[in-house]
């Protein structure tokens, strides 16, 4: 048996972003993240499921605008 303990977890690089433009969708409908992961009815999760589209979205677009910078600089 493996003791995981011992084994960093590995650092997503946009996971702090992702965090942030989950709390800012959520915000601008007028909710608190902390406050809707707390609850579990329907609506919490129509609102926690829409604000992780809105964050994937944007983070593809990101990650799009990012590629497409590199390629104008002939950066691999």
């Amino acid at each position: 048996m493996t003791h995981h303990e011992d084994i960093a977890p590995l650092h997503e690089p946009l996971a702090e972003l992702e965090q942030i433009l989950i709390s800012a969708y959520l915000a601008g409908a007028g909710h608190d993240f902390h406050e809707l992961l707390a609850r579990h009815d329907d609506e919490a999760k129509r609102l926690l499921a829409g604000a992780s589209r809105y964050a994937s979205a944007r983070l593809c677009e990101i990650e799009a605008r990012s590629h497409y910078i590199h390629e104008l600089h002939g950066q691999p």
